[in-house]
């Protein structure tokens, strides 16, 4: 099978699961944006998914993106949402329209700063692991601190809230806590309202959840990707 009608038909199923999990949940399908993530592929996997329809692309490395945003279209909308390091902050903002995994107040000072920058939209990781340092992301109980900081000291407007569901939790515990972590904010930040939960093992329970941007990768492109 030619690598054009396996991602064809893979990305098909996806949609057609996305959308069953959103009348399932009663939800406008409209709400609901699939991020296509394309990292460890090569940049002809995702030229194959832009020319099936795809726009918005997620990274987890910052030289990866910025490579591959050279050579699709200038419509992609390029999300990254591995863990920020302050040293590559520049390059970020050079070329990623939307940061998902903000969980600082310096790096949101230093994105702030970018001169030329294309960033719109920043998401704030949630660490769903409070053992886990190496997860990423604010503690709930900090998140409305460093809300409150950034909206102090920096122009940067978070669009909502990510996280990952850790392994040995049910998807639907955790995004139920998102859900509640989520409602709790809304209170102060009401242009917090966005969520960035699921992947692909996990993606209709993220929908039923109140998902808004849905990061999924294998699920479409496989499990053959470039060295890591």
């Amino acid at each position: 099978m030619r690598r054009i009608e396996e991602i064809s038909e893979r990305l098909e199923e996806v949609l057609e699961r996305i959308d069953i999990a959103a009348r399932e949940a009663n939800r406008d399908r409209a709400e609901i944006q699939l991020v296509v993530v394309t990292k460890n592929f090569p940049v002809s996997d995702a030229q194959i998914l832009y020319e099936l329809g795809v726009r918005a692309f997620g990274e987890n490395r910052d030289q990866e993106g910025a490579l591959k945003s050279e050579q699709l279209p200038s419509d992609v909308t390029w999300h990254f949402q591995g863990q920020v390091q302050s040293r590559k902050i520049k390059s970020i903002a050079s070329w990623a329209d939307c940061v998902h995994s903000l969980d600082s107040l310096d790096h949101a000072r230093k994105f702030a700063g970018c001169e030329e920058s294309k960033l719109r939209d920043f998401f704030i990781q949630v660490n769903l692991e409070p053992l886990r340092a190496d997860r990423g992301g604010i503690s709930s109980e900090g998140l409305e601190q460093l809300l409150a900081a950034i909206y102090t000291e920096t122009a940067i407007r978070p669009i909502g809230l990510m996280a990952v569901a850790p392994t040995e939790v049910e998807p639907e515990r955790a995004f139920a806590l998102m859900q509640e972590i989520r409602e709790r904010i809304l209170i102060s930040f009401p242009a917090t309202a966005a969520l960035s939960l699921g992947m692909s093992g996990d993606f209709e329970a993220a929908i039923a959840a109140g998902a808004t941007h849905l990061r999924i990768g294998s699920s479409i492109l496989g499990s053959r990707g470039l060295p890591a």
